[in-house]
């Protein structure tokens, strides 16, 4: 293995799942969502074709798992093209190490994301005071130090494409991590959101688990800047997606989609913004 790349030392198994884990959804001809324990990644591209990326890297130790789905998908040692983070956190980098050097592949992510890739930076402490369940109390327990992908990691281009690609464009979509990105094609109105919401109460285990259907904002535990939060919240619902895969619960799709985030939007400080928290501004409104 590259010796340049390396995880934090907290990083670990942590034994969190839901009944969705190890299922996969055929959203689009194109667009495959696969849940890993906890959290979504996307198989974007054509099997006919063998071209395709792969959106986020799971959670620690999936590697063996995210690679026999690939080989499933697209066939026997099949490999993406590259991957893309809508950011690092440690449920969308968990496996990244394992499977870049399986694959030999690029990473791409916005450059605000950089200090918490390349060993430099780690994110605010996970906020276990904040208003929610039991998934934020344990949330101390989550990976949190910055890993290192090394020379592996590039920048998303700036003219907002995205590589291997070509109908979607990049969003910055700031709150829950300062390099928070969406994806949107325009020609269907698809969303590959990350966490800038989600569909399941990613702070309360037994919705956790079960994947109870809930569009909320992004996880509270891990959101340090609410106020950006607001605002990619809003821009995602002015771009009127028509379907959304999120990093937490089930793709959406249709009137549930347009009306559910129409109401997170308009509704944000009420149904996202946790009343209590140490990240929580009360200048947000």
């Amino acid at each position: 293995m590259d010796k340049e790349m390396n995880y934090g030392q907290d990083y670990k198994f942590i034994p969190a799942t839901s009944v969705g884990s190890g299922v996969g959804i055929q959203v689009l001809p194109d667009l495959y969502c696969y849940t890993n324990q906890i959290v979504n990644i996307v198989f974007a591209g054509d099997p006919e074709t063998g071209e395709f990326v792969l959106v986020d890297a799971g959670m620690p130790h999936a590697a063996e798992e995210i690679i026999s789905e690939t080989e499933e998908r697209f066939g026997r040692n099949s490999r993406p093209k590259a991957i893309i983070l809508t950011h690092g956190h440690f449920d969308h980098v968990g496996s990244i190490i394992e499977l870049v050097d399986h694959w030999d592949i690029p990473v791409y992510a916005h450059e605000l994301e950089f200090p918490y890739l390349t060993g430099e930076k780690s994110y605010p402490a996970p906020d276990s005071s904040v208003e929610g369940g039991m998934v934020a109390k344990m949330s101390p327990l989550f990976p949190n130090e910055p890993i290192n992908i090394g020379k592996h990691l590039e920048k998303l281009p700036a003219d907002g494409t995205v590589p291997y690609l070509a109908d979607f464009c990049w969003i910055h979509t700031p709150g829950h991590t300062p390099g928070h990105v969406s994806f949107f094609r325009e020609k269907d109105r698809v969303i590959i959101a990350g966490d800038a919401f989600v569909t399941v109460k990613q702070d309360v285990l037994y919705k956790v688990i079960t994947q109870e259907l809930e569009i909320s904002g992004p996880p509270r535990y891990f959101t340090p800047d609410w106020k950006s939060a607001k605002e990619s919240v809003v821009k995602i619902e002015q771009l009127k997606p028509e379907v959304a895969i999120t990093g937490h619960g089930q793709p959406l799709s249709g009137e549930l989609l347009s009306q559910s985030l129409a109401e997170l939007a308009r509704d944000f400080d009420t149904i996202a913004l946790p009343r209590y928290g140490k990240y929580v501004d009360k200048e947000i409104h």
